[in-house]
């Protein structure tokens, strides 16, 4: 009997045969592949009052690239993230504006914490019968599984009344870090044979304080650590509604479904290489050029194998340097720009000056090496994750849960399109496709 591996094998010939479109027809009925132009400029699909990416400006009816800027309900990140100074834990704030559309005073911001963390608790017994069975590597399919469950649990599932979708998105806020944490543990003990450690989280911690308490043995971490954890959660949070993971938030939002399958779809989409793990492929990437650049401090070396890189000659040879440039942004992401700083203070406290130097290198040449070898449209810069799995590896965060941490952000921006989705239309989102079908004669199953 013919085994479905080998059948599966044969028959995709067929999809690859009957499912291919001609490129060229794209241009010629003008649609946008992606929803994007050539360009790269999305097509416009919704209103969104939550954020705003700015990468552009224009003069005298002329569009021209400038230093980006990422506005959370009209507030520049880069000054919520210097007015946080002395305050020690923004993300909690960001969430609160995120969700509410306004910064909270200092009684609003505490009642608003203790609501959230006093929201960090599972059902009873749901860490043992859900999360602790068939244990993975891939955190982001068994916390999709866990929050899929969490519906069973809730006998409001199906209201969708503001007041209980914003009590379902709290209490998804306030948990995914314990979801994300306990499913790797359960990973490592059961699959990889190691210790198992299952820590409640303190209430009178915050969200990033806590994700380093649940998932370190001893419990123990710095202030450093975690605030710079804080601020990394606190830039991954929200960015703009137009990427891939909040339209699926909004899509599946519109037709009526419940809020776990609503951040369960928007997992799905996240957990994809093109979408959340782009900071694992900058830390390959690196661990590639580590094992090839002998000098961190040569740049005419750092420079003969970044042009490998983009030649195809080295690393995935797929000629792209990771980290470099951004769908959006032009001459600078704002994330970077704020976030770097932090990450070089975590630099001289983990005594890795060296891999800061060689890190420092590759942002100042490899834009230059693109800009050789490559037509530029728009500046090439940095983006956020090209330091953000830097700063996880000193922080000594395991691999796997490098995109389940940018679900642990993104879960407040999603639920903030989600309320607004909800507030704003009762119009399913149905997309148009231009249909390439010819009608065809049929032919009864005896002449085929």
């Amino acid at each position: 009997m013919q085994n479905i591996t080998e059948y599966v094998r044969q028959q995709s010939k067929l999809c690859e045969k009957n499912d291919i479109i001609c490129q060229n027809l794209y241009s010629e009925y003008g649609v946008k592949k992606g929803l994007r132009d050539e360009n790269g400029q999305g097509v416009l699909t919704g209103l969104t009052n939550i954020s705003e990416i700015k990468a552009f400006e224009y003069r005298d009816g002329q569009k021209y690239p400038c230093d980006g800027e990422l506005l959370y309900r009209g507030y520049d990140v880069r000054k919520l993230v210097e007015g946080g100074r002395g305050n020690r834990f923004i993300f909690e704030e960001g969430a609160y504006l995120l969700l509410f559309g306004e910064l909270p005073n200092e009684e609003q911001l505490k009642e608003f914490q203790r609501n959230l963390t006093g929201c960090m608790t599972l059902p009873v017994n749901f860490t043992r019968d859900v999360i602790m069975k068939a244990p993975t590597a891939d955190i982001m399919n068994a916390m999709t599984k866990s929050i899929l469950t969490l519906g069973s649990y809730d006998k409001e599932k199906d209201n969708l009344e503001t007041s209980n979708v914003l009590r379902q998105s709290m209490q998804l806020i306030s948990t995914f870090p314990m979801i994300a944490v306990y499913a790797y543990h359960a990973y490592i003990h059961y699959v990889k044979g190691g210790s198992l450690y299952i820590h409640r989280p303190e209430e009178n911690l915050s969200i990033a304080e806590n994700f380093l308490r649940l998932l370190r043995p001893d419990m123990k971490y710095t202030e450093l650590e975690a605030r710079v954890l804080d601020i990394a959660l606190l830039l991954h949070m929200e960015h703009g509604g137009g990427n891939n993971s909040t339209f699926t938030t909004r899509v599946i939002t519109s037709s009526g479904s419940d809020t776990y399958a609503v951040i369960a779809a928007a997992m799905s989409s996240l957990k994809g290489k093109k979408h959340g793990g782009a900071n694992l492929m900058v830390m390959n990437m690196m661990d590639d050029i580590k094992k090839h650049v002998s000098d961190y401090h040569d740049e005419d070396e750092i420079a003969a194998y970044l042009s490998k890189i983009l030649n195809k000659e080295a690393f995935d040879r797929k000629g792209l340097i990771y980290g470099m440039g951004h769908a959006v942004y032009s001459l600078s992401d704002p994330r970077e720009k704020v976030f770097k700083g932090f990450v070089e203070q975590l630099a001289k406290e983990k005594q890795r000056d060296e891999d800061m130097i060689l890190y420092n290198n590759i942002e100042k040449i490899a834009p230059k090496v693109i800009a050789e070898q490559r037509k530029i449209f728009k500046g090439v810069s940095p983006n956020v994750d090209f330091y953000s799995g830097f700063v996880y590896d000193m922080l000594g965060i395991p691999r796997e849960l490098y995109t389940p941490l940018f679900a642990i952000a993104r879960i407040v921006g999603w639920s903030a399109h989600r309320l607004e989705e909800l507030v704003t239309t009762d119009k399913i989102i149905r997309p148009a496709y231009k249909s390439l079908v010819t009608k065809k004669d049929y032919v009864s199953r005896e002449e085929r």
